[in-house]
């Protein structure tokens, strides 16, 4: 029981840290029709700045603190990502209004080259650290119930608890405020939003740079676990799958689906994976997937579309 404990928490941490990779993607399609197939390179390009601003700050402040570079590093790259998703909404998406989805396709593609590009230009193409003073000894929890307790990574709780913490204070901005109102509206219909005076442009500026925020915090955390490489651009391909199955219109979707993908990965590799040779967690969520998309294609909480003719 304390085993199949362990194997659960772990699953539902590394969904915590799946779901808030998709919820870029669900922001971004719920507000404009746009899938971002750019997220991936935005949470690298997000990844490296604050890697490197947090390797600069030092030097060019003769201040030795950690956690001063780090504060300074953060609210940098998150100037650095609004000021990124201001010029695709300015340069890009208010100029494809209205176009076929595969021109937003190879639009969102372009500029995830483009990123991963100026990110190498800008801050080189090495593997850097992220240090956040995350701890990364294990400890042992609920000793008295189990013997030996329950092995959890600190490293992996404090990620998921970060995750956890901005998915809620997202809720609360999309359910309280008026600005988080105004983005369901357009969410729900453009052209009744717009007939109402909400500024769809503004709206589009304003959900690409929470997405930018989302991408800092991801790009943060897992440089944090992995380091920061050009690899980290393909975090985005785990969170296709958990789009899928929450729904692409969904915010509660995105996260119920990651929790749901990460308990999957986890306890099919461990106990189906002898029977199989192992490497069911490489490919379990996209066979997942895979069956949603043949039996219900709009997601656990997606909108149905029905076409009338």
């Amino acid at each position: 029981m304390a085993f199949f404990l362990e194997t659960l928490l772990g699953g539902l941490m590394a969904g915590m840290l799946y779901s808030l990779v998709a919820l870029g993607f669900v922001l971004i399609f719920k507000a404009s029709g746009v899938f971002n197939f750019a997220q991936g390179a935005m949470v690298l390009f997000a990844a490296l700045a604050m890697a490197r601003f947090a390797e600069w700050i030092p030097k060019w402040t003769g201040i030795s603190s950690m956690v001063f570079a780090n504060v300074i590093a953060f609210a940098l790259a998150g100037i650095i990502m609004f000021a990124v998703a201001w010029l695709i909404e300015r340069l890009v998406l208010r100029h494809l209004v209205n176009q076929e989805g595969a021109t937003l396709l190879m639009a969102t593609l372009g500029i995830a080259y483009f990123l991963e590009g100026l990110g190498q230009t800008l801050f080189g193409s090495s593997i850097y650290k992220i240090d956040i003073g995350m701890p990364k000894e294990p400890i042992f929890a609920m000793e008295s119930v189990f013997q030996g307790g329950i092995l959890i990574n600190k490293e992996d709780l404090y990620a998921a608890l970060i995750a956890a913490a901005l998915v809620a204070l997202l809720t609360l901005f999309f359910q309280k405020t008026a600005t988080g109102r105004a983005l369901r509206a357009v969410a729900d219909d453009h052209q009744a939003a717009q007939s109402i005076g909400i500024p769809l442009n503004h709206i589009w500026v304003i959900v690409w740079c929470v997405a930018g925020v989302v991408a800092l915090v991801a790009g943060m955390i897992w440089g944090s676990k992995l380091g920061v490489q050009f690899s980290l651009a393909t975090v985005a391909l785990r969170a296709l799958p958990v789009v899928i199955l929450g729904g692409l219109t969904s915010v509660p979707g995105a996260i119920i689906g990651g929790l749901i993908i990460g308990v999957g990965e986890k306890l099919s590799e461990v106990y189906l994976g002898p029977y199989v040779g192992g490497g069911i967690e490489i490919w379990f969520a996209y066979v997942l997937a895979l069956a949603f998309l043949l039996f219900r294609p709009q997601g656990l909480f997606g909108e149905k579309i029905i076409d009338r003719v």
